[in-house]
């Protein structure tokens, strides 16, 4: 019986996805990565926004046309379990989002009858003693640090789907990062969905800086990665340990949703100066990339309030951005408000911003002409050239690399590159010895 499965959402989705997989393969059932080629498949959902949801039930419905027997897991199921059954009575089995190893349960199952597991009341719970199966491979790769969230931002359905913050002890965290350096791993990518609220569940304090120090001292690992930080928890212990660690990337990723602070109160955000943040940011970490994520058209958001957010843009010149129309979600506290706005006017504003971006993003990656970069090897082009990444870009969000060698380099290796030329995205160059 083999067993294949298609996975939707974020990457702390995709680790999901991975442990599942995991607990599969520890139990010796049969996984392929060809769906054609499985009679289960499971389709692992996203539930945040309604475009994510209709692409889930997209792969849902082909599956089960292709007369697989499909099993529903993540926040879809987790959000709708009834409902999705009755709309889609094919579906062999469902598994929430809070506790992954569920799955045997229902495979063992499967051929006797439609069997269920969704919690909706606990907490999510990892499973320690399972290894996870990588779906994806190269040399960087994400650890989940903690799932769930205690901010109940008004758009965001996640507190609901995933409970309470539930972080994961430090040493399961640093053995889980040997085992990947072990497997080629030379960079590591924290995510939770709040990264900067790891371990005041666990040790009554922020506990991120002490998990960086940890990770920092770790043989074979080259980079560390934060993704995903809230903007109260950036403390300066926080900071400090950016700036002072040396495999930590001079990289924060802080989504800040607005800069009205009419807009964040309604959103159920901390209403601050986000530019004096950023500003802060900067001044401690020198050389630093600064992400963040925006949401226009948020219900009742004024002309007036837009330009505000617009002028922000203008005047911090985020490193990296990403701007989201609001999307009404029900179960949300925004889905209740009123003027919802229309879905033209949430365009023409993210347009407005996005092409804002696109001149900051071009002036900010000129400064990079000339200099010599540490770039993480990814892969090469059809042509030849080196795919690399900077220490200023994530994976999948953020810009490339693209270089010239003299001699073959390996992919997860760190090469030096000198930048000869830019766009609004990218950087082209050599690499140098």
């Amino acid at each position: 019986m083999k067993i294949a499965l298609i996975n939707h959402g974020c990457a702390k989705n995709l680790v999901d996805s991975e442990l599942i997989l995991g607990a599969l393969e520890q139990k010796g059932y049969e996984i392929t990565l060809d769906e054609t080629d499985a009679e289960i498949v499971i389709v692992n959902t996203c539930a945040f926004i309604h475009d994510a949801e209709k692409e889930s039930i997209r792969s849902i419905l082909e599956m089960v046309e292709e007369g697989k027997k499909v099993i529903v897991a993540g926040c879809l199921s987790q959000k709708y379990n009834e409902e999705l059954k009755q709309a889609i009575p094919e579906i062999s089995g469902m598994i929430g989002a809070k506790n992954v190893k569920d799955i045997i349960g229902i495979i063992e199952n499967i051929d006797k009858n439609y069997t269920s597991s969704v919690d909706k009341n606990s907490n999510f719970k990892y499973p320690e003693d399972v290894e996870r199966q990588q779906i994806t491979v190269g040399a960087s790769s994400y650890i989940k640090i903690g799932d769930g969230c205690n901010y109940q931002c008004g758009y965001c359905i996640i507190p609901k789907l995933r409970g309470k913050y539930v972080s994961r002890p430090v040493e399961n965290i640093v053995k889980e990062a040997k085992d990947l350096i072990q497997k080629g791993v030379t960079e590591i990518i924290l995510i939770a969905q709040d990264t900067s609220s790891y371990g005041i569940d666990l040790y009554g304090e922020q506990a991120l800086p002490r998990l960086l120090k940890e990770l920092n001292n770790l043989e074979g690992l080259e980079w560390i990665r934060i993704m995903y930080a809230y903007p109260t928890q950036m403390t300066d212990e926080l900071i400090d340990a950016i700036a002072n660690l040396e495999k930590v990337v001079k990289y924060v990723d802080i989504p800040l949703q607005h800069s009205h602070p009419r807009v964040l109160e309604s959103m159920k955000r901390p209403v601050m100066d986000n530019a004096l943040l950023v500003e802060k940011i900067r001044k401690k970490i020198p050389n630093v990339a600064i992400r963040t994520s925006l949401i226009v058209g948020y219900p009742g958001e004024s002309e007036e309030e837009f330009e505000h957010l617009y002028n922000f843009v203008k005047n911090v010149k985020f490193d990296r951005l990403g701007v989201f129309e609001y999307s009404r979600e029900k179960g949300t506290y925004s889905d209740t408000l009123k003027p919802q706005i229309p879905s033209k006017t949430k365009k023409i504003r993210r347009e407005k911003i996005m092409k804002l971006q696109q001149a900051i993003s071009l002036e900010n990656n000129k400064k990079y002409i000339d200099k010599v970069l540490k770039c993480i090897v990814e892969g090469y082009t059809d042509n030849g050239d080196v795919i690399l990444r900077s220490e200023h870009d994530a994976p999948e969000v953020d810009g490339l690399v693209y270089a010239k060698s003299k001699t073959p380099v390996v992919p997860g290796d760190i090469e030096k590159v000198k930048i000869n030329d830019v766009n609004e995205y990218d950087l082209y160059g050599e690499i140098v010895e």
